[in-house]
């Protein structure tokens, strides 16, 4: 009788863990929203997909852009490219034909992906913080602190950093069983609607993934707090209103691109369990899955003059008018 109980135990442990698919819900409470969404979320798309890859070629292409900031602002875009085209286009297969089911392992290569590029930008808004505070509280001494060495360690850092958290917080959280409903009441998978559907005890992986929020998100977000506050003072101290102006505006766009960033995916990712309803927690994730990777490129190309004349010599064929250099990424 016990080897009895002791087979019937193993073939539920390995029910549990035999998953092939999910099915990813999606917006399916807005039924009759359906063709309006997707029609929206195509069009943010494209514009995301187009401004950040006009973003990366002119950083390539003009040696004007060849420094620190553009630099970073490069990575950054290339972050929401490769964001965007990890949950867009199969929200947007969803959207059309209906076809939510997932597999085993392509849910857990989107969520790796996710959680990698939230990572890396996190860590990236804090270098552009201090790329930032350089330029302006420590202008004579910008070109030699800020290294092209120093500015490829730097970015390599953030992207590396995204790896290995990405890759541990996925194997583990893809390694626990799961059992009894196969849907993920999101359009993507993320983090905490994925842990739902576990059947074992994750107390010990919110944890973790508590202190590695603490860690990704809120040490570099004090940061850049830290830097603004050095930054805002140094301009304060400027004389000339012209020239305090002139300062502001070369952080003023990536503290817009801060302050979005945190409003939303900065406030609930990667956060296992939250006070929000699934429908409130979808309609933040879609804000910062479609919409801050659409605004990201506009708002640098608004508030920055070397970004606009780029843009403007790229779309009157200035490209073929100058031949493209490499330069050092500190001049």
């Amino acid at each position: 009788m016990a080897f009895y109980m002791e087979n019937i135990e193993e073939l539920k442990v390995e029910n549990q863990t035999t998953v092939t698919s999910f099915i990813l819900l999606g917006f399916s409470h807005l039924a009759k929203l359906q063709l309006l969404l997707f029609v929206v979320t195509l069009l943010m798309f494209l514009v995301t997909m187009m401004g950040n890859f006009l973003i990366v070629a002119i950083t390539i292409i003009y040696p004007v852009l060849h420094t620190p900031m553009y630099y970073f602002l490069k990575n950054l875009a290339l972050i929401e490219i490769c964001y965007s085209l990890c949950i867009v286009p199969r929200m947007l297969v969803n959207l059309l034909v209906g076809r939510k089911a997932i597999s085993f392992s392509a849910c857990a290569l989107q969520l790796n992906g996710v959680i990698l590029f939230v990572t890396s930008e996190c860590f990236l808004l804090g270098a552009m913080a201090y790329d930032r505070h350089v330029a302006i509280c420590h202008p004579l001494h910008y070109a030699t602190i800020m290294s092209k060495r120093l500015c490829i360690q730097i970015v390599a850092g953030c992207w590396l950093s995204g790896v290995s958290v990405a890759v541990g917080f996925t194997s583990w959280l893809f390694s626990f069983p799961f059992c009894g409903s196969k849907e993920i009441n999101h359009f993507f998978c993320d983090v905490s609607p994925v842990l739902k559907l576990v059947c074992a005890d994750t107390s010990l992986f919110e944890l973790v993934i508590f202190i590695d929020i603490v860690i990704i998100v809120m040490v570099p977000f004090f940061f850049i707090s830290v830097s603004y506050i050095h930054i805002i003072y140094a301009i304060l101290q400027i004389p000339s209103p012209e020239g305090r102006h002139k300062a502001f505006s070369t952080c003023a766009a990536h503290l817009v691109v801060v302050t979005l960033f945190y409003s939303t995916a900065g406030i609930i990712h990667l956060r296992p369990k939250s006070n929000l309803s699934s429908n409130s927690k979808k309609l933040v994730s879609l804000s910062y899955t479609v919409v801050t990777p659409m605004l990201n490129p506009i708002i640098y190309s608004l508030r920055n003059k070397e970004v606009k004349e780029s843009l403007r010599r790229l779309f009157g064929l200035g490209m073929f008018m100058e031949r493209p250099s490499i330069l050092p990424l500190a001049r």
